[in-house]
């Protein structure tokens, strides 16, 4: 065998190689590396798309957090003044009730105190007839003298 007839059938099998693979071999390939770029490219924009989603929605998390502290600051300072205006009113209302008890204490005392000088006249009365009885060594009419025993309990 001729070498130049060997390496003459070698480039010639290289060529229907090459030619075969560029015809067969090659677009698929290429198809294959374009739709697997073209999917890399499209996950990549997803994920720009969902780093800017994420970006947006904390956002939106951060203003509503915001608003709910302002909100919850906001109940909170009402609760306080609601508190407080209780406070006030069930102080205001013991004072109310503690005046209220203490005017029937002593409205009750007056009428103790009344009571007692009606009594304590009564008894007077009764000893100062007695002494006079005592005095006279008869017996007084009550009845008789009631204008007299009247004008003594007014001045006792």
């Amino acid at each position: 065998m001729n070498i130049n007839a060997t390496l003459f059938a070698q480039f010639v099998v290289f060529f229907i190689l090459a030619l075969f693979t560029m015809k067969f071999v090659w677009p698929p390939l290429m198809k294959a590396l374009d739709e697997r770029a073209a999917k890399i490219a499209s996950g990549l924009a997803a994920a720009d798309r969902g780093k800017a989603d994420l970006a947006a929605a904390e956002k939106r998390v951060q203003t509503e957090l915001a608003g709910a502290r302002d909100e919850v600051q906001k109940r909170i300072a009402d609760a306080e003044k609601r508190a407080a205006a209780i406070i006030e009113e069930a102080k205001r209302t013991a004072g109310e009730e503690g005046a209220r008890i203490v005017a029937a204490a002593k409205a009750d005392a007056e009428q103790q105190v009344t009571r007692a000088r009606e009594e304590l006249r009564g008894q007077v009365a009764t000893l100062a007839v007695a002494g006079a009885e005592q005095i006279l060594k008869r017996e007084v009419n009550a009845a008789a003298h009631a204008d007299l025993l009247s004008k003594l309990s007014t001045e006792l």
